[in-house]
């Protein structure tokens, strides 16, 4: 059921839209810091990339910074082949999580919208529309990367870690869902990739690579990260301003 204050047709599609695209790719790419944390604590350099990712759930409470995020797609056939994939969409902004179950990811260019999770219910904020569309978060993190970033459990609960290959300066791991119990269905897992790969370098996570069933690919890389920092207890309340729109999905 859809409840709707003063809300058109046109701006519905714009904000499920907006608002699908946002949730999905932010529930992967938040597990991430780049190698400029300022207090570190992490596995020693010869630890596989695998068990340095586990070592950095285990000790990351909370943390801030910024983040690149690109859309990437392949030359098609009337393009140059020789230049790789072609980046289609390009955002940037900042972030800033709490384990368990809360988080903020602040599109700043080239358009500001912001989305929230406080532990409850995910928000999306548009502030060219002046309209907040809210959802019950319910089981959508427990079984996705989310639960990486926002569980207080192991992560080998809800994905296995299998080495990957060395590229870009970086050890990669790919995070393979794990089946649902009483599912006889390999793919029953709810996610809407094919590939979750995550690049190690320096004992820290520095790249993540989304890649769904279409070949579509999303690349995130972070930056100027504070780890373990103190936050304030308001921090991800979000109420919308008086007179923005608000859209209720069930």
């Amino acid at each position: 059921m859809v409840v709707i204050a003063r809300f058109s047709v046109v701006r519905l599609s714009k904000a499920s839209v907006a608002y699908i695209f946002l949730s999905r790719v932010v529930l992967g790419i938040t597990i991430l810091v780049s190698a400029s944390i300022i207090r570190p604590v992490m596995a020693a350099d010869g630890d596989s990339g695998a068990e340095q990712l586990r070592q950095f759930v285990r000790n990351s409470k909370t943390a801030e910074g910024e983040f690149v995020q690109q859309q990437l797609r392949a030359p098609k056939a009337n393009e140059p082949q020789d230049k790789g994939l072609k980046v289609v969409r390009q955002t940037q902004g900042r972030f800033v999580f709490q384990r368990p179950g809360r988080f903020i990811w602040d599109t700043q260019k080239p358009y500001e919208q912001t989305l929230i999770a406080d532990g409850k219910q995910l928000i999306l904020w548009d502030k060219d529309l002046n309209q907040a569309t809210f959802r019950s978060s319910g089981q959508a993190l427990a079984s996705t990367p989310a639960a990486i970033l926002f569980g207080e459990t192991s992560l080998d609960q809800h994905f296995d870690l299998v080495e990957g290959e060395e590229r870009l300066g970086m050890r990669w791991v790919a995070l393979i869902p794990k089946r649902k119990q009483n599912t006889s269905n390999e793919k029953a897992h709810d996610l809407p990739y094919t590939k979750i790969s995550v690049g190690m370098a320096n004992n820290l996570p520095k790249a993540l690579e989304l890649i769904d069933g279409l070949g579509s690919v999303v690349l995130v890389t972070l930056d100027k990260i504070q780890l373990n920092i103190s936050l304030p207890a308001n921090r991800f309340t979000f109420s919308p301003p008086a007179g923005a729109e608000v859209l209720r999905l069930n």
